[in-house]
């Protein structure tokens, strides 16, 4: 499907789209063709026929369990409800158990025995997320070679650098974005459901860092239900969706935001984050956003970290290891400055080019939203255009124009023209609530007019310190004191 084009439906690729009989010929793409789409593409999209020969592709639950033998891990449980609020790890319980339990309780109503004796199977859902191979694998590291990222132009990139996922139907990650590197991710067993949206769109997700964990920014809006009462603006949200099948690789540029939902009874993805340049300074970002997050979190109420730090987050969080985090993060970033500028030196020197400094492709990372991004982004995406890498080995994931419902009622996949209520209809058009009117820029409103109209809600409307740490550790406003804290080290 070309780049741009719009599905009014979720998009549901052919598992093996292409055809695995082309690809046992060879794969569709060489390492270095892949990793040039990779590194140029700027939306979602779908490989297909590039993992046929690898031998994780066998890797489904049961024979993960054989592998893990009685390894016990974390699963997050989680309820199949409908309701509004996303489902932080926060909120969630957490069970250790073993792979072998986890799907003797999948296959049955309800376990009288065992780990999950209290987690009735039709209401609640299991998720064991974010295994790191180097943890889950420590004692069986042969394995990692089974995970083939070379073919995707990552030479030596494994198994090592990855992560497991296997969760029930209904399991799914609530709505954020990464703020590090871009994604691949490959679909080994099951389907699971993508929602997508694009880094523009981040001020009609509500963005929030509470509960916090480094790396993440998560959405207020529970995406596949929203409350559009509350989150108005998400209307405005460009929505991509598409059904990942065994086999495909799907690719997540950088700070997209997703929502992935597991459609099948069983579901296993192995994931890798793949590193960027825009990391360097996105270090800096997240210490100040740990910084910030912390003092007054702590300071609010330090006797109970645990109500909003998520469970992934183990470190120290004291306020001098985060100063040292910071200074850390200020420190390689300086120092990637400082070898960059070299380099390009010397390429100046050698080529005998007399480029302006913002022309240069290592630019200065600190000016990188007032010169060079715009200038690279164009250059990208006439890139792009010129040279259209999609067809039916790399499928765009396109815009969904018609939004399902508010209240989904129990939403199940249809047979790929849809998706249809519990009753078996489909879904209408969204129509979301209106904007209160507001006073234009010019016009005035009286003191006494705003203290009569609000008298009954001001309890109600109350600043917290998590309204507070909405604003200050915002990921735009982040950007900017990064720039300035480093403009003042002698870059």
């Amino acid at each position: 499907m070309a780049a741009g084009s719009e599905a009014s439906v979720p998009q549901t690729l052919a598992a093996g789209a292409g055809g695995e009989e082309e690809g046992k010929h060879g794969k569709p793409f060489t390492p270095e063709k892949a990793k040039e789409i990779i590194m140029s593409l700027q939306q979602p999209a779908v490989f297909c026929n590039m993992v046929f020969d690898w031998p994780a592709r066998h890797w489904t639950a049961e024979h993960l369990t054989e592998v893990l033998g009685g390894k016990q891990i974390r699963f997050r449980m989680g309820l199949q409800r409908t309701d509004t609020a996303p489902q932080f790890e926060t909120t969630c319980s957490y069970v250790d158990a073993t792979l072998e339990e986890f799907l003797t309780w999948n296959c049955e109503q309800s376990s009288l025995s065992g780990p999950f004796a209290d987690y009735d199977h039709s209401k609640f859902w299991a998720y064991a997320d974010y295994k790191y191979f180097v943890n889950l694998f420590e004692d069986k590291t042969d394995v990692f070679q089974e995970v083939m990222w070379s073919d995707f132009g990552f030479p030596g990139r494994n198994g090592q650098e990855s992560t497991l996922w296997i969760g029930s139907l209904g399991a799914h990650t609530p709505c954020h974005l990464d703020s590090y590197g871009c994604n691949l991710v490959f679909q080994v067993q099951g389907r699971k459901i993508w929602h997508l949206f694009p880094p523009e769109d981040t001020p009609f997700l509500y963005p929030t860092r509470i509960p916090y964990e480094e790396s993440s920014v998560f959405s207020k809006v529970n995406v596949v239900n929203p409350d559009l009462k509350r989150f108005p603006q998400f209307q405005k949200a460009q929505r991509h969706v598409v059904t990942l099948s065994p086999g495909q690789v799907l690719f997540v540029p950088r700070h997209w935001w997703h929502y992935v939902e597991s459609i099948d009874p069983v579901t296993v993805s192995i994931n890798s984050w793949i590193e960027l340049e825009e990391d360097h300074l996105a270090r800096v970002e997240e210490a100040i956003t740990r910084v910030l997050v912390c003092a007054l979190k702590t300071a609010e109420d330090p006797r109970n970290p645990r109500a909003w730090l998520n469970p992934t987050e183990v470190e120290e969080i004291s306020h001098e290891v985060n100063c040292h985090y910071l200074n850390g993060a200020v420190s390689a970033f300086l120092e990637h400055h400082r070898a960059s500028r070299e380099t390009e030196g010397q390429a100046l020197q050698t080529n005998g080019k007399h480029r302006k400094k913002e022309e240069l492709h290592m630019c200065n990372h600190v000016e990188v939203e007032q010169t060079c991004s715009p200038n690279v982004n164009k250059h990208r995406a006439t890139k792009q255009k010129a040279v259209d890498p999609f067809g039916p080995n790399l499928v765009a994931v396109t815009l969904l124009t018609e939004e399902p419902p508010s209240e989904r009622g129990g939403v199940v996949e249809g047979d790929g023209k849809g998706f249809v209520d519990k009753d078996g209809e489909g879904f209408g058009q969204l129509h979301g609530t209106k904007w209160e009117q507001v006073p234009s820029r010019g016009e005035t409103v009286s003191a006494e007019h705003v203290a009569s109209s609000s008298t009954a809600a001001v309890t109600a409307a109350l600043v917290t310190t998590d309204d507070l740490l909405d604003c200050v550790v915002n990921p735009q406003v982040t950007r900017m004191v990064a720039q300035l804290l480093l403009q003042g080290r002698n870059l």
